[in-house]
């Protein structure tokens, strides 16, 4: 049994948007002040809002379709680590965007979606703060970064070592029985 194509498409678009922003902040960071820096700070920025919204949507429709049961062989332990992984995951991809906003807000850089939308400060500004959330920003990027790679390695195990079918559940290829 598979998850349903939304399901699907919504994992591998946010998956894609996170490979994306995640390495465009670290080249962007020691960047010195520049249009280009602030363009790539755009970028950024956009891509985080997309990755939040997405979240929200896939969430949402997490809510109403049940995920393919793991598979009874898999020990429980296993099946316990992967649900807290994944509940995890949801909360980073709205963490890491919200925190960056925040950051956004305090340090008076106001974040407009695709360069059109202008959303709003979600905190006035606050130096003092704005560093802080720098690092709170920075450290929930590592935290998914980790998480994200504790997935994929969870995933290429039981693809090729248990050989489970667990990892094809969420395959774009062969969509027989999917909605």
């Amino acid at each position: 049994m598979k998850y349903t194509r939304t399901a699907i498409m919504l994992h591998w678009l946010v998956a894609l948007l996170i490979f994306a922003a995640f390495p465009l902040g670290v080249y962007m960071h020691d960047l010195p002040l520049s249009p280009a820096r602030l363009r790539l700070y755009s970028y950024h920025k956009w891509l985080g809002v997309t990755v939040f919204l997405l979240a929200v949507l896939r969430i949402l429709w997490r809510a109403g379709h049940r995920p393919p049961p793991l598979p009874d062989a898999m020990p429980r332990w296993q099946q316990a680590a992967s649900h807290a992984v994944h509940h995890l995951l949801y909360v980073l991809t709205l963490a890491v965007p919200l925190s960056g906003w925040l950051m956004s807000s305090a340090k008076g850089f106001q974040t407009v979606w695709f360069g059109v939308l202008p959303l709003p400060d979600l905190v006035g500004k606050d130096k003092a703060l704005g560093e802080a959330l720098a690092i709170v920003h920075q450290s929930l990027n590592f935290a998914l970064l980790a998480l994200v790679a504790l997935h994929v390695a969870a995933a290429l195990k039981h693809h090729f070592i248990d050989r489970d079918g667990v990892l094809l559940r969420m395959s774009l290829a062969d969509r027989r029985n999917i909605s």
